[in-house]
């Protein structure tokens, strides 16, 4: 494995922190998992939507090395960006990376209790959970544990298998797939959402494209909408500001004032605030594939792969 011979290359802001995981639940052994050649592929997805909905995106960030001990696995995470690093240890000290790891777990594995995990979250000697509400101390400590090293080669050949799951997606005769379906033969979802539109104009009326892949459009449900609210978590905002593009009820300052009007009731209340404007606004115009849009745009694909329902293909 090669080694890095400067602290930061481009001379950006660039920083590093390890993240350690261990499940609370005697049956989900994360390292055995991770070693097992069947499974590394799904916790590996796992731990990549964690991240992208952590981050808020799918840039700013890069996984350099997995470490799996006997009882924990230790991601090693490198920052080139501050926004996206900003983002990350928000949603680490309010849970909600606890939360999306469970989801994308729970996803892959065969188990029906929640899952629950211990975290610690270094860089370089210090422990940030001792601190973590003084964020500039957090950033500081992050930046100054330059990255030691380049991508591991086990990391880049994951990142590669990901990839080719997506492009295999993209074959034009690809059947029209229902957004609540499931199938035990669907391939895994890619991580990454395409940047061409080259075949738009042969998808079905009624239906939009997401991942390569073609699905039936519909105005969103309640329950929709209940499953919005409850895994977007602190991204709603800039889930909303994404829909505002359409829609005049979510225009400025319409966003801000739901989150102070609805600040003392939680994020889950203050998103399904949000969606309730867009679909009392919008009526028959409030689509699934509005949603699906605004949260690709902002890089939750993670969360975007929930509100359809997309299993992975080791699933029974």
């Amino acid at each position: 494995m090669e080694k890095l011979t400067s602290s930061c290359g481009s001379g950006g802001w660039a920083g590093s922190a390890f993240l350690f995981l261990q499940s609370n639940l005697q049956q989900v052994d994360l390292p055995a998992l991770y070693k097992d050649p069947e499974q590394k592929i799904n916790v590996f997805k796992a731990l990549k939507l964690t991240l992208s909905d952590s981050a808020g995106g799918l840039d700013g960030y890069e996984i350099l090395k997995v470490h799996d001990t006997e009882s924990a696995l230790i991601i090693q995470i490198k920052f080139s960006d501050e926004m996206h690093c900003t983002a990350f240890l928000e949603s680490y000290t309010s849970g909600g990376l606890k939360q999306c790891l469970g989801q994308h777990l729970k996803a892959v594995l065969p188990v029906t209790e929640e899952l629950e995990f211990d975290t610690k979250l270094k860089a370089g000697s210090k422990t940030l959970d001792d601190f973590l509400k003084d964020r500039d101390r957090c950033l500081l400590c992050i930046k100054e544990a330059q990255p030691d090293r380049l991508r591991d080669d086990e990391v880049a050949q994951l990142e590669t298998t990901l990839q080719s799951l997506m492009l295999n997606n993209r074959h034009p005769s690809e059947a029209v797939h229902k957004g609540s379906s499931s199938s035990s033969s669907e391939p895994l979802s890619p991580v990454l959402p395409l940047n061409s539109r080259e075949e738009g104009s042969l998808l079905p009326s009624h239906s939009f494209k997401f991942q390569g892949r073609v699905y039936d459009d519909r105005r969103l449900t309640s329950s929709d909408h209940q499953k919005f609210a409850f895994v977007i978590g602190k991204q709603w905002k800039k889930v909303g500001r994404s829909l505002q593009k359409g829609c005049r009820a979510l225009k400025d300052p319409a966003i801000d004032n739901l989150a102070y009007e609805f600040d003392r009731d939680g994020l889950y209340e203050q998103a399904y605030q949000m969606l309730s404007k867009f679909r009392q606004s919008e009526g028959k115009k409030a689509k699934l594939s509005r949603l699906i849009s605004a949260l690709e745009e902002n890089g939750l694909m993670g969360i975007a792969e929930q509100m359809l329902d997309i299993q992975p293909a080791e699933r029974q």
